[in-house]
């Protein structure tokens, strides 16, 4: 009987074991490199990520490394241009893209998300002597800047904008100032922020867009389709950060408001 039942104890042991390695392995695979969370970004879209001194900084710069701490895992930035980021998530390139990546139809049909980090308002950033646009009714023939493939885009072109490509955020209100463009659809804290860093003195401004005509953009970490084990680590990380308060004062941090909530 005790021979039976010793059996029956180490059997049980070894289950245990097995389960243990099978979570082990799984939680090591989730990423490209062991030990590493691989974020792709563009690295210069401020405040979301940005170069300061030569190093990279920002909301999502700094949210990502709390969620690898959370994870205990070490991170590794890969600044990649728009472009080439989601594709980047195909090609395993990257484990986890951080770049002010809204949620929408068509990118849940090939992506997946984690449970949004921050919820963001549309703007039209415009010259201030602009007298043509006032409301965004007013963009339809209009030459607008946009990052190609971006939700921004394809909220510009529903508007029937004249949408001219733009490499990045810097380079659009460039544009703008240049009289290259007539402006942009983009959040009001980029605009804010950019404004606040060294361009008080712009002659560009934002005009609001209300939610009933562009809903509020929920900004979330994307995967490739078999990530689906590590968006769920993702998902407890930022449930955590949000518990904690670390969410909510990296947003004041870098937007002078609390953007993480609905």
């Amino acid at each position: 009987m005790k021979k039976r039942i010793a059996l029956i104890i180490a059997a049980a042991f070894a289950f245990i074991l097995v389960l243990s390695g099978c979570s082990s392995n799984s939680a090591e695979n989730d990423t490209k490199t062991k030990g590493t969370l691989t974020v792709g970004l563009e690295g210069t879209f401020a405040p979301y990520s940005y170069r300061e001194h030569g190093k990279l900084t920002g909301f999502e710069v700094e949210l990502a490394r709390d969620v690898a701490k959370e994870l205990d895992l070490k991170v590794k930035f890969v600044p990649t241009k728009w472009d080439s980021l989601i594709a980047g998530l195909n090609s395993k390139t990257f484990d986890v893209v951080f770049n002010n990546v809204a949620i929408n139809p068509s990118r849940k049909k090939q992506y997946i998300f984690s449970t949004p980090y921050i919820y963001s308002k549309s703007v039209i950033v415009t010259k201030k002597d602009n007298t043509e646009i006032k409301s965004i009714d007013d963009v339809k023939g209009k030459k607008l800047g946009e990052g190609t493939g971006t939700d921004n885009y394809n909220k510009a072109k529903k508007f029937d904008a004249d949408v001219v490509p733009s490499s990045d955020y810097q380079t659009t209100l460039s544009m703008i100032d240049q009289g290259r463009i007539a402006g942009t659809i983009n959040s009001k804290e980029s605009f804010l922020t950019w404004k606040k860093d060294g361009h008080q003195n712009t002659d560009l401004h934002y005009i609001e867009i209300p939610s009933s005509k562009i809903e509020t953009s929920k900004i979330a970490p994307i995967y490739n389709k078999n990530s689906k084990h590590l968006r769920d680590r993702v998902n407890k990380a930022l449930k955590k950060l949000e518990k904690d308060g670390t969410l909510t004062k990296l947003s004041k941090k870098y937007f002078t408001d609390d953007i993480t909530k609905k």
